[in-house]
């Protein structure tokens, strides 16, 4: 967006001003060119925890994973940490399937499985699950996320039968731009809306903004884009509920709708992040 480094910079003011446990975000954060080197000047300014979740245009522009760790102090795609009375794991979703696979991938592989499990068994802490692609997928909108997510959700439910003291509680992702929730045998699965807009594509193209802009910032007029950066905040309680309090905005007319967008949308694509109470 060309207004990023203005959303960026109010998420991290008012985390600034917050001091949560730590910060993270979901994906799509930039790919580790150069001209995108200022962005870590503005996530820097928070000097608490923070943490990334690699989505799948981290590698845009022709850069390697290798690249994008180096570029973000990275040991590693996926990895866990432990705060507050729970155990938090990264997974990678942009895992290759097969050698004839082309991008973007949206997989997680054999060696991620394995550690996944090793680490699920390793932690006696009640489970949050970080990825960018989603591990649940609404009915019809499959080809959105982790192509293996149904066996995911099995290493999970299989967990929390044997470890209930340790189970997973919730899935938290991005890439979708989805402001929505389903709860699947006992796990709660959320999608966070992007802070910036609703990807639309080619059939719904729209100049919202100055000729200098759309030239800069082609990509622009394929989106949705949202008046003011969105982002949430997320108290997770050993009392058993998770509390998310979201921030609300409007699209920059026209909406979605008002292009001819489909209608099956309108439950999941919103201007804003819902503010929730789930229990676990």
């Amino acid at each position: 967006m060309h207004d990023s480094e203005y959303r960026l910079d109010t998420f991290i003011d008012e985390m600034i001003q917050e001091k949560p446990d730590f910060i993270i975000e979901l994906g799509d954060f930039f790919p580790p060119d150069e001209k995108f080197a200022h962005f870590y000047g503005i996530w820097n300014k928070y000097d608490g925890e923070k943490y990334h979740v690699i989505g799948n245009h981290e590698t845009d522009g022709g850069f390697s994973l290798v690249d994008v760790l180096k570029s973000r102090k990275m040991e590693n795609s996926y990895y866990s940490f432990q705060k507050s009375g729970f155990h938090f794991i990264v997974l990678d979703g942009n895992d290759q399937k097969s050698p004839d696979t082309k991008p973007y991938f949206r997989y997680i592989g054999n060696d991620q499985i394995e550690w996944l499990k090793e680490d699920l068994k390793e932690s006696s802490l009640p489970v949050v699950v970080f990825s960018h692609q989603e591990l649940f997928c609404p009915e019809g909108e499959e080809g959105m996320g982790v192509e293996n997510y149904r066996q995911i959700q099995e290493i999970f439910e299989a967990h929390n039968v044997s470890r209930p003291d340790g189970r997973v509680i919730a899935c938290f992702n991005g890439h979708t731009h989805f402001d929505h929730v389903e709860n699947v045998n006992g796990i709660w699965y959320i999608q966070i809306n992007s802070m910036s807009y609703n990807w639309l594509g080619g059939e719904f193209t729209y100049n919202r903004f100055t000729d200098d802009i759309d030239s800069e910032f082609p990509f622009v007029k394929y989106t949705a884009p949202f008046k003011d950066p969105l982002f949430a905040t997320v108290e997770i309680s050993t009392q058993g509920y998770i509390k998310i309090v979201g921030r609300q905005s409007e699209w920059i007319v026209p909406d979605p709708w008002e292009l001819g967008y489909p209608d099956r949308f309108k439950k999941y694509m919103s201007p804003k992040i819902s503010d929730r109470y789930l229990e676990f």
